[in-house]
C-alpha cells in the first residue's frame, strides 16, 4: 500500500523540520506544498529515497550534506562533505565584516579559508566595489567555492588555492576568517553532523589555537594602513583571542557576540 506524504513524515523518525526538507528535495516541491497535498500517495522511488535520507539523517549525516545546499545570509549554496556546513554564527562575522567595509570606494577584502566560499560570497554581494579573494588549502574546498561563485554570478570574487597566506600577494583592507579552532580530541567532535565534516577544518592543534595564532600574527603584513582583521572563533576563546590581537599590535580590538549571546568573533584594526 502506498504511503502518504503526511504518513512518510510521521514514519521517518526525525525532527519534523529535518524530515519536510528531505521529502521536499525528494519530490522537488517546497515545504508548503507538503503541507497542502498531505493526502497524495508517493510513488515507490520517492518513498524509497525519503526513507533511504532519513536513515542516513538518522545515523547523523547533516541534512545540508544529504540535500547538497544550505542557506548562509540569504544565499542558496553548494555543500559537500569537503566543506563545512555554513552556520548561523558566521553570520555575525560578516555583519560586523559589513559595518567596517565602506560601501562607497573599491576595496580589497581576503577570505581566509574559504570553505563553500559562504564569507566571500556574503561580502562580495553586499559590497560591490570590493574585489574579494577567496582562499583555502583544501582541492575539495576550492572546487565547492569556485561552483558557489559561478552558481551566483559575482565577478568581483576570485578562489585561490594557498596554504592561508603563503600564495597571497598584496595587502587587503580587510581580512576574514572562520579558521579551525577545536582542539584535538574534543569530546564535540564525536557529535552529530560534526562527525561527517573535514576534520582538517574543525582541528587547530592540540589546544584549538595553532591557526589562530598563525593568521594574528602575520595579518599586519597583509593589511593595509587601518585595514581590519576579523576571525571567528571558538565559545570559550574570546579571551585568548584578544590576546594574540595585542600581542599582535592591532588596535580597537573588540568582540561581537553571536545570537545565542556568546563571544564568537574578535576584531582588531591595524595601528597607523
Amino acid at each position: 500500500m502506498a504511503v502518504t506524504v503526511r504518513q512518510a513524515l510521521m514514519q521517518a523518525g526525525l525532527a519534523p523540520l529535518d524530515a519536510q526538507v528531505l521529502l521536499a528535495h525528494v519530490l522537488r516541491r517546497n515545504r508548503a506544498w507538503l503541507v497542502a497535498h498531505g493526502d497524495e500517495a508517493l510513488g515507490n522511488d520517492d518513498a524509497a529515497a525519503f526513507f533511504g535520507l532519513a536513515r542516513r539523517r538518522r545515523n547523523g549525516e547533516p541534512v545540508a550534506y544529504l540535500v547538497g545546499r544550505r542557506e548562509f545570509w540569504g544565499l542558496t549554496l553548494h555543500v559537500n562533505p569537503a566543506v563545512l556546513v555554513p552556520r548561523p554564527e558566521t553570520e555575525t562575522l560578516v555583519a560586523l565584516a559589513l559595518e567596517w567595509l565602506p560601501a562607497d570606494r573599491p576595496v580589497r577584502v581576503l577570505d581566509l579559508g574559504t570553505g563553500s566560499g559562504a564569507i566571500a560570497l556574503a561580502i562580495a554581494r553586499e559590497r560591490p566595489n570590493a574585489q574579494v579573494v577567496a582562499v583555502d588549502a583544501s582541492t575539495g574546498a576550492l572546487a565547492v567555492a569556485r561552483a558557489n561563485v559561478a552558481a551566483l554570478g559575482l565577478r568581483n570574487v576570485s578562489v585561490l588555492a594557498s596554504d592561508w597566506f603563503a600564495a597571497v600577494e598584496g595587502t587587503f583592507d580587510l581580512i576574514a576568517s572562520n579558521p579551525p579552532y577545536i582542539r584535538a580530541g574534543d569530546p564535540h567532535l564525536a557529535g552529530d553532523d560534526v562527525r561527517f565534516e573535514p576534520i582538517a577544518a574543525l582541528v587547530s592543534g592540540a589546544d584549538g589555537f595553532r591557526d589562530l595564532r598563525t593568521i594574528v600574527a602575520q595579518a599586519p603584513a597583509r593589511l593595509a594602513p587601518q585595514g581590519a582583521l576579523l576571525v571567528e572563533h571558538g565559545h570559550d576563546q574570546a579571551e585568548s583571542v584578544r590576546a594574540l590581537f595585542e600581542a599582535a599590535g592591532f588596535a580597537d580590538v573588540t568582540a561581537r557576540r553571536d545570537l545565542a549571546g556568546i563571544h564568537r568573533v574578535a576584531a582588531g584594526r591595524k595601528r597607523p
